[in-house]
């Protein structure tokens, strides 16, 4: 007995410490993105084509269908339109015809890119080397779209052949 209380003094006066592991019950991690200002054009069809086949085509012109063009923007945006050249190129058989741009005239068929039409547009305009709004305070967003349409009058004075002349749009942020 003598031993047990011995042993039960011993252990009372010996202090016990416990050494329990520290642990953080959270950890913090700090994610930064840094974000640029981006904006993206993409047109439906890159060629459209205006056959002119019969005598009714020449005397009151064609129209293309709707040509559907989605801008992608982080913020608001206009977008214009210009021709590269103020005369059509020629591919025939007939020295060079000279047909202007004149000829060529574009509307903007449909809107739903929360911006307006520019003055003009909602009829068939023409157009010039130097450009003109088409849309205007566009919505930031991706994928807005709007279409527009073609319409060719050169009448009875130019030769068969490939008229082609490049248009451009331009997206840039307002």
């Amino acid at each position: 007995m003598k031993s047990i209380t011995f042993i039960f003094i011993f252990l009372s006066l010996v202090p016990i410490t416990t050494h329990a592991q520290s642990t953080q019950p959270a950890a913090t991690q700090q994610v930064s993105m840094s974000l640029g200002n981006v904006i993206e054009i993409k047109l439906h069809s890159n060629t459209i084509s205006l056959p002119f086949t019969t005598v009714n085509d020449y005397a009151n012109g064609v129209t293309s269908s709707e040509q559907q063009i989605l801008v992608s923007s982080n913020k608001n945006f206009n977008v214009r339109v210009k021709s590269r050249k103020s005369r059509f190129g020629y591919a025939g058989n007939e020295k060079d015809p000279k047909m202007p741009l004149s000829v060529l005239k574009v509307k903007v068929a449909s809107n739903q890119t929360n911006g307006q039409i520019s003055s003009g547009h909602t009829n068939y305009t023409s157009l010039s080397t130097s450009g003109k709004n088409v849309i205007t305070n566009a919505a930031a967003g991706e994928n807005k779209n709007f279409s527009v349409e073609y319409q060719a009058k050169p009448g009875f004075t130019y030769p068969a052949g490939t008229y082609s002349v490049d248009i451009i749009y331009t997206a840039t942020q307002a």
